[in-house]
């Protein structure tokens, strides 16, 4: 008996069909941030969307649940590739972790792209589009030292958590450009000084931030610098200051640029904070894997996306720009 397709199934296939050569004209990138609610990758995702349009891609993005969802990004990962993804760009929620997946997709012959934070071991990726997080810490770590004075130094620092290497990079860079004994660019460690008063976890959160200096507070009142990871942690940090009556006595430094955290910058939130560029790493992250759907040609190595200090008041000696600069540049103006 002759086999005839019912309408349902004969529509199926057709749409597959269509499907399959739309996606063969089509390079399809996917994007795999840490958390959809960052304002980092939420503006990531966006430059990344954009610049899939302009160039004739098709952007999947997705996200782990929080910072540290390694499963979470694995998932994403496999999805995407079966969606059929040829790159795929990923801020690693575990550096060391996530890298058996990103090999298995390179065995594919997939492109991998870390952005902003690097696997460890870096080569795992075939390329890095990425600040660099050492020289970032080094340039808040220097204003940080100027504004403070002659005062002896009693610092808290808000990271992110143990091992993540862009955690390490700028707690690290921080105490170098202060002057302190500090591990270098290339270890994991976060290091520890005499003048480091407390050291706590803040995942990158705004509430975890306030916590973790409220109970930073209890231990060590006379605290008179903060180091954050980045400026929603900075931003809890000062509502502690603030509730606790001691927002203006000490100097918050942090990472990041973003358009709220430059307009803290200018509120005196922020004493200084140095800028990065996600959407020009999302873009190039994009670009070059347009490129490999074209012509076979790979990234490789480890690509600076710029790092610019941003301040209200500038400091003799270190290299800032003001806040209408910030404002003009924030996350990729540049």
């Amino acid at each position: 008996m002759l086999f005839r397709p019912t309408s349902i199934a004969f529509a199926t296939l057709l749409a597959a069909s269509a499907g399959a050569a739309f996606a063969a004209g089509e390079p399809v990138i996917g994007l795999i941030t840490k958390t959809e609610t960052n304002p980092f990758f939420v503006k990531m995702k966006e430059g990344a969307t954009e610049a899939a349009k302009a160039r004739g891609g098709k952007l999947l993005a997705g996200a782990g649940k929080a910072d540290g969802d390694n499963a979470g990004q694995i998932t994403q990962m496999e999805n995407m590739i079966g969606a059929g993804a040829k790159t795929i760009l990923i801020t690693p929620n575990d550096s060391k972790a996530i890298v058996p997946a990103i090999k298995k997709a390179r065995d594919k012959g997939v492109l991998v792209i870390a952005l902003d934070s690097p696997t460890d071991p870096a080569d795992a990726t075939d390329a890095l589009f990425a600040t660099d997080n050492y020289k970032a810490g080094v340039l808040i770590g220097q204003y940080a030292k100027v504004a403070l004075g002659a005062k002896p130094a009693k610092i808290v620092t808000l990271d992110l958590f143990p091992g993540h290497p862009v955690g390490a990079q700028r707690h690290n860079g921080f105490l170098k450009g202060f002057g302190l004994a500090a591990p270098d660019a290339k270890s994991n460690e976060l290091g520890k000084a005499a003048e480091v008063v407390c050291m706590a976890d803040s995942y990158g959160d705004q509430a975890k931030g306030q916590t973790a200096m409220e109970n930073c507070l209890q231990k060590s009142p006379e605290v008179n610098v903060v180091y954050t990871i980045n400026e929603p942690a900075a931003a809890g940090a000062y509502n502690a200051l603030k509730k606790a009556g001691k927002e203006k006595g000490v100097v918050i430094v942090s990472v990041d640029g973003g358009c709220q955290g430059i307009k803290d910058v200018g509120e005196g939130k922020i004493a200084a904070t140095s800028q990065q560029y996600p959407l020009k790493m999302a873009a190039m992250g994009v670009e070059a894997g347009i490129e490999y759907a074209k012509s076979g040609k790979k990234p490789s190595g480890y690509t600076d996306t710029g790092v610019t200090l941003i301040a209200k008041t500038p400091m003799a000696g270190v290299d800032s720009k003001d806040v209408k600069t910030g404002t003009e540049l924030c996350w990729g103006k540049k």
